[in-house]
C-alpha cells in the first residue's frame, strides 16, 4: 500500500503546482523546438515523406508567401515553408493533426488552421492548373493525343468518379456520406486528358450519390450541352447515360464493329483509371482517409489535384514509398436503364460505329 500511496503522491505533484494554485492563473506558453526538415532529410527521404521534391516545396512556399505570411514574427510565428511542410505531411498520410503538430512543434489547433489555409491557397491556383481545352486548336490537339492511344476519334477527355474516404461528418445527414462499401466518403468526379492531367474536378458530393447524378448536376454538363465543345466528346463508363457529348460502351456488342468500338472505348477510357492510380500514389491521403471536417476535406482534395498537375508539368520525381491495400477502381459502374435514352442520345454512337469502326475491322 505504501507503493500505491507514493505513486498517487507523485502523480498529483507537478513542477508548476504552485503556479496552478494561483487564482485566475493562465497556463504558461510553451514553445516546442522546431526542426528544419529541409535540412533533416536528404532529397529522397524528403520526397518519400512529403510527396514532392525540396525544390518544388520551396518554390511553392515562395509563391504562396503573400497568402501565408503572418503579420508579425513575434511569438515564434510559423513561416510559410513550415506551413507548406505541415500541409504536405497531411496530404501524404491524412494523419491525425496532433501527430503532425508533435512533429512540427505546434499545437494541433494551429495545424488545423494551417492545413486549411494552405489548402485554400493551393486550391486558389486551380484556374491556372485545372482547365478543359479553351479553343478549337486545343481541342483538336487533345483529340489527336487520344486518337494515338487506340484510334478513338474526337475525344477531349475521360470521365469517372472515385471515392475519397473521410471521417464521419456527424449530424442528421451523416449517413448520406456512407457509400455502398459502408465507408464515409466523398464521391469525386474527375475528367482527365490524354496525358493524365486532371482537367476538371467536382469534390462536393456525398459518397452515396451516383456518378450520373453528380455529372447531371455539374457545371461541365451545362458547358457540354451549350455546345462549347461541339464536335467532340467525353468517354465514360456504364455508370453514365449515353449522350451526344458523352459516349459509353455498349452493354451487349454483337457485330464486329460494335466489339471494336467497345475495345477502343475501354482502352482509351482507361486513362482516367490510371490517373487515379498516379494521383493516389502521389498523395496517399486521397486513398486512405482525410481526418478533417467535410468542408476542409473538399478544399484539400482540390489542392491535391492542383499539386498533382503541378508535379506532372514540372516532372517532379514520383515517390518510391507507397503502401495501399486498395488500388482498384471504386467508382459506381452500374448500368443505367436504357428506357430513358432517346434516339437523339444514341445517334452519335450509332453513327460512329456504322461509319467509322465498321470500316476498321
Amino acid at each position: 500500500m505504501s507503493l500505491v500511496r507514493d505513486i498517487l503522491w507523485e502523480s498529483s505533484s507537478s513542477d508548476d503546482e504552485n503556479y496552478n494554485d494561483l487564482p485566475n492563473s493562465r497556463k504558461k506558453k510553451v514553445y516546442q523546438p522546431r526542426v528544419n526538415r529541409f535540412l533533416k532529410w536528404n532529397e529522397q527521404e524528403f520526397l518519400d515523406r512529403f510527396r514532392i521534391s525540396k525544390g518544388l516545396a520551396r518554390a511553392l512556399a515562395s509563391h504562396l508567401a503573400p497568402l501565408l505570411q503572418t503579420r508579425t514574427m513575434k511569438n515564434f510565428a510559423v513561416t510559410p515553408e513550415q506551413q507548406i511542410i505541415m500541409a504536405l505531411e497531411f496530404y501524404a498520410c491524412g494523419s491525425f493533426q496532433r501527430c503532425i503538430g508533435d512533429a512540427a512543434g505546434v499545437h494541433k489547433s494551429t495545424v488545423c488552421r494551417i492545413i486549411h489555409r494552405v489548402s485554400r491557397a493551393i486550391a486558389g491556383l486551380r484556374t491556372d492548373w485545372i482547365a478543359m481545352p479553351k479553343n478549337i486548336e486545343e481541342m483538336e490537339t487533345e483529340a489527336k493525343k487520344f486518337y494515338e492511344i487506340c484510334a478513338f476519334p474526337k475525344v477531349i477527355g475521360t470521365i469517372d468518379c472515385t471515392h475519397i474516404p473521410i471521417k464521419s461528418p456527424g449530424g442528421a445527414d451523416a449517413e448520406t456520406y456512407r457509400n455502398r462499401k459502408q465507408v464515409f466518403s466523398l464521391n469525386v468526379q474527375v475528367i482527365t486528358n490524354a496525358e493524365m492531367y486532371i482537367t476538371n474536378i467536382v469534390a462536393r458530393w456525398p459518397g452515396s450519390c451516383h456518378d450520373s447524378h453528380i455529372f447531371n448536376s455539374s457545371v461541365i454538363k451545362g458547358r457540354l450541352e451549350d455546345g462549347e465543345f461541339d464536335g467532340f466528346w467525353l468517354l465514360g463508363d456504364k455508370g453514365y447515360a449515353n449522350k451526344p457529348y458523352l459516349l459509353t460502351p455498349l452493354r451487349n456488342p454483337v457485330t464486329e464493329a460494335e466489339k471494336l468500338y467497345n475495345e477502343s472505348h475501354i482502352r482509351t477510357r482507361n486513362i482516367v483509371e490510371r490517373s487515379f492510380g498516379c494521383w493516389k500514389k502521389r498523395f496517399p491521403a486521397v486513398s486512405w482517409k482525410l481526418r478533417t471536417n467535410t468542408a476542409r476535406a473538399q478544399c484539400a482534395i482540390v489542392a491535391m489535384a492542383v499539386l498533382y498537375n503541378i508535379c506532372k508539368k514540372l516532372r517532379d520525381p514520383m515517390p518510391t514509398c507507397y503502401d495501399s491495400d486498395n488500388e482498384s477502381s471504386d467508382s459506381d459502374d452500374n448500368d443505367l436503364t436504357s428506357a430513358y435514352v432517346s434516339q437523339h442520345d444514341e445517334h452519335n454512337r450509332n453513327m460512329l460505329i456504322n461509319t467509322y469502326f465498321d470500316r476498321l475491322h
